[in-house]
């Protein structure tokens, strides 16, 4: 099979390279590594989603958010520099990816962000936020179980952003998203660049 970055092992070279990123209005000093998504900077569509943050509703004091698909961690990363009073859960199926933001996260001496694997998620953790740029190419069925998964652990008061490309499919991803949760609202909060940001409305 062929290795992807939303593989949990990578046989790529592991080493460390430097990353020189803007995050939350400065430049940051971090470490990447090949085998991770978009591991040689930030990709376009994430960047989309952090220059936009300001289109989306303003995370409660204390708020939950959850990132999945961390890879590096830009967007959790981001949250926590945002956010220092927010608890932050950045989730990945890479291991080289949940290293690469714990080691980033350590370097912002950032330590509301807790790192882990999908399968270590506590099964009673409520999320008040997510944000997430999510693993599109892992196929639609895989992604929406995923997505659907993680609605599912959304306080009721709590909301989600994505950010898709218009041509991978985000008109009818929102689409689909609306039909299957009745109970929020999905709607287009900003497009830019060939991206869609999906805001999933807390329950109405």
């Amino acid at each position: 099979m062929d290795e992807h970055y939303f593989s949990e092992t990578s046989t790529t070279d592991a080493a460390r390279h430097a990353l020189r990123v803007r995050l939350a209005g400065t430049e940051r000093e971090l470490v990447s590594a090949r085998g991770v998504f978009s591991g040689g900077g930030l990709d376009k569509a994430t960047a989309v989603l952090l220059d936009r943050l300001d289109m989306l509703p303003e995370p409660r004091p204390g708020a939950r958010i959850v990132d999945v698909g961390c890879g590096w961690g830009p967007i959790a990363l981001t949250a926590a520099l945002l956010h220092p009073d927010a608890e932050v859960w950045a989730v990945d199926v890479s291991e080289r990816a949940r290293a690469l933001t714990a080691e980033n996260a350590r370097r912002l001496g950032l330590e509301t962000v807790r790192v882990c694997a999908p399968e270590e998620i506590p099964a009673d953790l409520v999320a008040d936020v997510i944000w997430s740029n999510p693993p599109i190419r892992i196929g639609k069925e895989a992604l929406h179980a995923l997505l659907l998964e993680w609605a599912d652990r959304l306080a009721p008061e709590g909301w989600m952003a994505l950010v898709v490309g218009r041509n991978l499919g985000a008109d009818p991803l929102a689409s689909w998203l609306d039909d299957q949760l009745p109970r929020r609202a999905v709607r287009k909060a900003a497009s830019a660049k060939g991206f869609r940001i999906l805001e999933i409305s807390p329950e109405r």
